[in-house]
């Protein structure tokens, strides 16, 4: 048995060392919540996803900005067909050059060509959709953003009041601990005296391992709880965090918590069922004509980068794909079951939303009423301890029975403040429901 008590206090020397030896900083929820918006890897991966959609707008600028190109391209024939058309882009061509033999036989020639080229788009009603769809997309990706913020402070909440309830369960079983060592004393001072046997004292003995061992595991609890809320702040030197205030019933009214439509994930969906729809809508457009104009300006020389002779072209081009196969028949029929399952997901996603918070509610309630009965029973436990202790010092109660006693303080207390997180935490998941 004392090889059993000598281990305990070994391994809890071992830990308040560890534990000293990293570094220890106090820290408000409100610092937590400022460093997880500025640092949090989850946040910045959101805004890199609203950066690709909004890249992906862009792109669709397209279907009104011109198309521009340029290039200069150097070729040497004996074609006569081309030599014959490059001495003319040239205008170098002279009356020899309609000679039979000349044209059927040509020399070598040389030409270089500087082209300038523009596109512009004028009718392209399947593009313009696109680009509602995009646009759709995009401002959905930005409400994604705000509701993973959202989230991340829910999540923050949540992992502040962690920390604060396992150190909350250290200050318990540190009096527990106290509390359990008086006994101790006190069963030893009996034992000498002939009032206890033996194996009176052996339970006390085992009781401090006990809370010893529930010490050491409450300590690494608030290890877990630092090294979450570093996670959080994207933080990488995982010291130990003191919260800055201790944790505390919270109050809430539940009763007009609905959950609205206009909360950023549900009008994120609805946005998405509405770039389904722009999408559905430019594949049915896909079948109408096209109306561009092009142009170009050309310069023609025989020596490199030099531009003798110059012209322009101009028009415009009514396009139209009569028949593609099935290919757009299919796509169009891809794009609308796509718009369906949008709308039903939406539907669905609202639904279990509205069951969320039904749920949400009952557990907040639940909680609510656990409260009230963990602290009559805490009040009821802590008095009851109060009279085994003074029997147990005048001789009158057995050790059995002061340590069942101290031992249901202790975990009516630990239960009387995890039912604090379970309330909290309740009003915080309606909150984040209902934001």
């Amino acid at each position: 048995m004392k090889r059993i008590i000598y281990t305990a206090i070994f391994f809890s020397l071992f830990w308040n060392y560890n534990l000293q030896a990293q570094e220890l900083v106090e820290i408000s929820k409100t610092e937590v919540l400022q460093k997880v918006s500025e640092n949090n890897t989850s946040i910045k991966i959101s805004e890199k996803a609203f950066n690709m959609a909004k890249a992906d707008f862009n792109q669709t600028n397209a279907v009104f900005l011109p198309n521009i190109t340029a290039s200069h391209t150097g070729i040497a024939t004996t074609n006569p067909l081309m030599a014959f058309g490059s001495k003319l882009n040239q205008e170098i061509l002279t009356q020899n050059d309609f000679n039979p033999a000349m044209l059927n036989d040509p020399s070598q020639i040389q030409s270089f060509a500087t082209k300038f080229e523009i596109q512009q788009p004028i009718i392209n009603v399947d593009g313009i959709y696109q680009r509602k769809a995009a646009k759709s997309k995009m401002e959905a990706m930005a409400l994604q953003t705000e509701r993973t913020m959202d989230y991340l402070d829910f999540e923050v909440e949540k992992a502040y009041m962690q920390l604060q309830l396992a150190y909350k369960g250290v200050d318990v079983l540190d009096q527990a601990l106290e509390a359990s060592n008086a006994n101790k004393q006190l069963a030893d001072n009996s034992f000498k005296q002939g009032y206890l046997q033996r194996a009176d004292v052996l339970n006390v003995e085992v009781r401090v391992t006990e809370v010893q061992n529930q010490l050491q595991m409450a300590k690494s609890n608030v290890q877990n709880a630092s090294n979450y809320l570093s996670f959080l702040m994207n933080d990488e030197s995982y010291v130990i965090y003191i919260p800055s205030d201790s944790l505390t019933v919270s109050t809430l009214s539940i009763a007009d918590k609905t959950i609205s439509e206009s909360r950023s994930d549900i009008k994120a969906m609805g946005l998405a069922t509405n770039a389904y729809e722009a999408m559905n809508k430019a594949d049915k457009m896909a079948f109408l004509p096209r109306l561009n104009a092009f142009g170009s300006y050309e310069l023609y020389d025989d020596q490199v980068f030099q531009g003798d002779a110059s012209g322009y072209l101009f028009g415009a081009q009514l396009s139209w794909d009569v028949f593609q196969g099935s290919k757009r028949f299919g796509k169009a029929q891809k794009s609308k079951a796509e718009l369906e399952k949008s709308k039903l997901e939406y539907t669905q996603y609202v639904s279990q939303s509205n069951l969320e918070l039904r749920k949400a509610k009952r557990a907040f309630l639940d909680a609510e009423n656990k409260l009230t009965l963990t602290t009559l029973a805490l009040e009821q436990s802590e008095e009851s301890l109060r009279i085994r202790t003074n029997r147990f010092q005048e001789g009158l109660e057995k050790t059995s029975d002061l340590l069942t006693a101290e031992t249901q303080f202790s975990q009516k207390k630990l239960e009387y403040y995890q039912t604090i997180f379970e309330y909290n935490y309740a009003q915080a998941y309606l909150q984040f429901l209902t934001k």
